[in-house]
């Protein structure tokens, strides 16, 4: 690891100041990600900002009615929120999918939204990789892609975006703040990631110096009706080859409200927009669950040795929403009909 200075912000504006101003610098909070690439020699910063004791680590009531988490909430403090754990579910399992629990104690929420990718050639220095030098080439595509992206990728790249919480956070039509050199701005967490077109190198659209100070959580009550699942190679510590983020209202066993976010199939948390529109108004019956599954996953374009991917996302598209109606059946069985 290369020398490099290191400073505590005092002040959201002063830290925005220095990296904005500074090529070279970038933002600290709970290192679990910037750490390792560090050590790997894939990001080689000359300056640390620490921001971690700028934002605040509080999940708190808004007006109407709606949460703001603090962008230095760590994760394993989210997750055990009983508000969280109430009112929004699909968040506190995102969050206990992911790391470790010695990791989930430092990571941040808004450190954990700019996590960068897992695939082996830009983890590895001594291979091309466009994400990491932009058009040195993109081995990943008649390499090692078993675990890459079947949806949105481009000729430049196949990465996939290895978050948990930021899928859960998709599904839940989440807003993130931030506070930049152009001001404060707020944005749906559904644009804050971008597919990887000819500019890999650019994971969000954050402008240089914009800080993530909060997430605002809406008022939805059907987001108490959610579930995330995923499915990896290990159970005890790997990220998702496929993960699958749902929220369902049902009456009368017509489907009210879906939301959908896909992990683990692109470059970023993808929310499954074709399957939602299928199914709203539909009855709820395994056999249309299916169909708009498979209506999501026709956009997928799989590389030689990721195809395994698409029908495992379909079966866990239906399977995740068969496990939300079945309690539904349990207590009025004329409510749902899977």
């Amino acid at each position: 690891m290369r020398p490099f200075r290191y400073e505590r912000a005092t002040s959201p504006d002063a830290a925005v100041a220095t990296v904005a101003a500074n090529p070279g610098a970038v933002f600290l909070a709970g290192g679990t990600n910037l750490v390792d690439l560090m050590r790997l020699g894939v990001a080689r910063p000359d300056r640390l900002v620490d921001v971690r004791r700028l934002a605040t680590d509080t999940v708190e009531p808004l007006a109407d009615g709606g949460l703001r988490i603090g962008a230095a909430v760590t994760n394993s403090r989210l997750a055990a929120d009983l508000t969280i754990r109430s009112r929004y579910p699909v968040l506190a399992q995102a969050l206990l999918s992911g790391a470790s629990p010695q990791l989930r104690n430092l990571a941040t929420t808004g450190g954990n939204l700019l996590q960068r990718t897992r695939c082996p050639y830009f983890q590895n220095v001594t291979t091309p990789c466009n994400k990491r030098e932009p058009g040195s080439g993109c081995p990943a595509r008649e390499g090692d892609h078993r675990t890459l992206a079947v949806l949105g990728h481009s000729e430049a790249c196949v990465a996939t975006h290895p978050g948990d919480m930021p899928v859960a956070l998709a599904a839940l039509d989440a807003t993130v703040r931030t506070e930049g050199p152009a001001g404060p701005r707020a944005l749906p967490v559904t644009s804050l990631h971008r597919l990887p077109g000819d500019e890999p190198h650019r994971d969000t659209v954050l402008d240089r110096g914009e800080l993530i100070t909060a997430v605002d959580l809406p008022v939805l009550p059907l987001t108490a009706r959610s579930r995330y699942r995923k499915v990896r190679d290990r159970a005890s510590y790997a990220f998702a080859l496929v993960s699958v983020a749902a929220v369902l209202d049902v009456a009368g066993g017509t489907i009210r409200d879906v939301r959908l976010a896909l992990g683990g199939v692109a470059h970023v948390p993808w929310r499954a927009r074709r399957a939602e529109e299928q199914l709203l108004g539909a009855v709820a019956t395994e056999e249309n669950l299916r169909r708009a599954a498979e209506a999501e996953l026709a956009a997928a374009r799989p590389l030689r040795d990721n195809g395994f991917k698409v029908p495992l996302a379909r079966d866990l598209i239906v399977r995740t929403l068969l496990d939300l109606l079945e309690p539904l059946q349990r207590h009025d069985p004329t409510e749902a009909r899977p």
